[in-house]
């Protein structure tokens, strides 16, 4: 059995749509994905993941959007991302201060609800959102390490406009590691399909080789 740790993004959780998605489709290949609820703090979060990477020793990593950043800070095993939103920390540190306002913490709430279900509960508070910056350098740290990492980034992402997604980041680090799909922030199943489950096979050398990894 081969296992992979997908670390969700902000507000994502245990019963997000991709991982749930990949866990189907790869099951009959002997590939279980597995996804945990982690905390929004993220030294809090940081530490979870790291207790369950021990426990499960995945074969390897995916981290989504805003979970790419704590998918960075582990090293020794080959990484995927999608959508990783590397320009989310400087923003979450940068804008900290709103939630010192009235009303600041729940006017940020409301811009970005969360789901029902098992979901990360979003802690739009000035002590975890001025802990990115912290957790940024430790990503960027653990980064320098070598190791295996290539992402996907999709062409209609409206984050990259808002400076949430940058491909230039992700170049600057890793060079053109990378693959730019005609889809947006949130990787739609034709792409799953046609991309990342056969990146996934090549990393973990099962199935049919796709010959990029």
């Amino acid at each position: 059995m081969h296992t992979i740790l997908y670390i969700h993004g902000m507000g994502g959780g245990g019963d997000s749509r991709i991982p749930n998605y990949l866990d189907k489709a790869l099951g009959a290949e002997g590939v279980r994905v597995v996804v945990r609820t982690y905390d929004f703090d993220p030294p809090k979060g940081a530490a979870e993941i790291a207790a369950w990477v021990k426990e499960l020793r995945p074969e390897l990593i995916i981290g989504e959007s805003l979970g790419a950043v704590q998918a960075l800070r582990i090293n020794g095993i080959p990484q995927l991302f999608v959508s990783p939103a590397l320009g989310a920390p400087d923003l979450f540190y940068r804008f900290a201060w709103l939630t010192l306002l009235p009303g600041g913490s729940a006017l940020l709430h409301h811009k970005y609800p969360v789901k029902e279900g098992d979901r990360q509960r979003l802690l739009f508070r000035f002590g975890p959102m001025r802990r990115y910056k912290a957790h940024w350098e430790a990503a960027k740290a653990a980064a320098r390490q070598p190791g295996y990492r290539f992402a996907f980034f999709g062409r209609r992402d409206h984050f990259m406009k808002r400076g949430v997604v940058q491909i230039s980041i992700w170049r600057e680090m890793f060079g053109d590691s990378f693959q730019v799909y005609e889809g947006t922030h949130f990787m739609e199943e034709e792409f799953i399909d046609s991309l990342l489950i056969p990146k996934i096979r090549s990393v973990l050398g099962i199935g049919k080789m796709d010959g990029k990894a």
